[in-house]
């Protein structure tokens, strides 16, 4: 492998990395977010909210160069798997 490549390859393994762990931080704050809404009787789900950040977040993946769609659907996937474990705990708070 030439040393161009090797440079992109380790680039593009940090990036994973910070992806990994920046994933792992949301996490930490939406399961928190979780326990309270589970705490106080509120709903899993906040369809709203939801709408709002996709919006945001499509504007900027418009500014950055980014599609949209794409940055949509990996938005999505994640919140479907928050509100999963909203409803989780929600459901072992009864």
């Amino acid at each position: 492998m030439d040393d161009t490549l090797k440079r992109y390859r380790e680039s593009i393994d940090n990036i994973d990395a910070a992806l990994v762990f920046m994933l792992a931080e949301r996490f930490k704050i939406t399961q928190a977010v979780g326990e309270y809404k589970a705490t106080h009787d509120l709903p899993p789900a906040d369809p709203g909210r939801e709408e709002s950040q996709i919006g945001r977040l499509r504007q900027l993946a418009t500014d950055a160069n980014l599609d949209p769609d794409f940055t949509e659907k990996f938005l999505r996937f994640i919140i479907d798997e928050v509100i999963r474990h909203h409803e989780r705990l929600r459901e072992n708070q009864g």
